[in-house]
């Protein structure tokens, strides 16, 4: 793919998620070449993710990045937005026609922010990929449609992640402060040590904004107290195992030899989590190969955008997970 003047056509990647923006330009053959980060996340309005917004950010971001790269034109982008499957309808409406506007781009996908990390961590290759941190969701594909398990937050599902295991090891904490039966004093005493007595919890807890994040801030806790042999803890990183097992069997394909791989924050916990995993995931999908996530979900949106620069991207479509522009990659210079 050649741009204006007979030089290589650059691809700009983008990884939109909660605090802020990744963005950079490349090309096919050398990679990345320049990069910028924003701290500022994207806004959503009534119509959901905002374009004007995404674009405000990134037309100077873009401009800057491609006279740092030395890239003369750009002929496909990929931007990847957490939100995008719920609230990216006006997003998928416009942004295909901005990028087209403001850098001559033809060729755009918008991808959900768990395609990047599939992306990221496995190629183009069939398989599954669950990301596991604060929120848990896995997505899979045989290349013909994309399967997605879980994802929904922490107040309906998002099970085994980190705010799921905070949120039972602290009821189960508080059962012991109650005198009822099923509770653990270790996680009491590590709760009490973290966030102070035990009554005052609902009061620490309830009114911040960010009671996910809190309560996935004591999952390190608990692993504590499992690897300290701590029934109640043990068997709260066991069910989390078990529920990332379940995610991950919904989304893998059932036949060949997938790949599977793992991806967040999670993982950081360790054996306590880990070796039950591994039991559950060899128990639940015998026939998938784990292998280690390549990347993260800015190069996943770097694979789409290479893939879609170069004509040989085999990711499937399907108007909410990923979305397609294949646009003429040309510029003024490059026309007949």
């Amino acid at each position: 793919m050649t741009g204006a003047g007979g030089g290589p056509a650059g691809f700009l990647a983008v990884d939109s998620g909660g605090s802020g923006l990744r963005v950079v330009v490349g090309e096919a053959g050398r990679g990345v070449l320049a990069r910028r980060e924003s701290r500022e996340p994207l806004r959503t309005d009534d119509r959901g993710l905002d374009p004007d917004h995404l674009m405000g950010q990134l037309v100077p971001m873009v401009r800057a990045l491609t006279v740092e790269a030395g890239v003369g034109r750009l002929g496909a982008a990929a931007v990847g937005a957490a939100g995008l499957a719920s609230l990216g309808d006006a997003l998928r409406a416009e942004l295909p026609t901005a990028l087209e506007r403001e850098f001559g781009i033809g060729r755009v996908a918008l991808a959900a922010d768990a395609v990047t990390a599939y992306a990221g961590a496995l190629g183009s290759r069939p398989g599954a990929v669950v990301a596991a941190g604060t929120g848990l969701i896995a997505v899979g594909t045989d290349l013909t449609a994309w399967h997605r398990a879980d994802g929904w937050g922490y107040l309906l599902g998002d099970c085994g992640s980190g705010a799921w295991i905070g949120r039972a090891a602290l009821e189960a904490a508080l059962r012991v402060h109650d005198g009822r039966s099923g509770g653990s004093a270790a996680l009491l005493a590590a709760a009490e040590e973290q966030f102070g007595p035990a009554r005052q919890l609902p009061g620490a807890l309830y009114p911040r904004p960010d009671r996910a994040a809190v309560l996935a801030s004591f999952a390190p806790r608990v692993a504590a107290c499992a690897a300290d042999g701590d029934p109640v803890a043990v068997e709260v990183l066991r069910a989390a195992a078990g529920h990332v097992a379940d995610s991950a069997a919904a989304v893998c394909p059932p036949s060949g030899t997938p790949r599977l791989a793992l991806t967040g924050g999670l993982l950081n916990l360790g054996a306590p989590l880990l070796t039950p995993l591994d039991e559950e995931l060899a128990r639940r999908l015998p026939h998938a190969r784990r292998v280690p996530a390549a990347g993260d979900p800015l190069q996943g949106s770097v694979c789409l955008a290479t893939d879609l620069l170069e004509g040989r991207l085999t990711l499937p479509g399907d108007g909410v997970m990923l979305t397609v522009t294949w646009g003429p990659a040309v510029t003024e210079g490059d026309e007949e």
